[in-house]
């Protein structure tokens, strides 16, 4: 999965754009969390090893389910 852009929205949230590892195909999804919050996440996922459900326990399943690999319920 790669993610392509953050952006954040007028309500205060996170749109990421992904790019599934599945299909390769590009989604946008809304998270609720700020782009601050989302990138200080991530960033901190990366250098420490954290689990996903550690970094942002506040998010659903599928926030957290796309955030790792750009795959959306649908």
């Amino acid at each position: 999965m790669t993610i392509l852009a953050v952006e954040q929205n007028d309500s205060g949230n996170a749109v990421v754009e992904a790019r599934s590892g599945m299909t390769g195909e590009v989604h946008s999804r809304e998270i609720p969390i700020s782009k601050k919050a989302l990138m200080k996440g991530l960033a901190d996922r990366a250098a420490v090893g954290l689990s996903i459900q550690a970094v942002f326990p506040g998010l659903s399943a599928d926030d957290r389910e796309y955030l790792m690999t750009g795959i959306t319920p649908e």
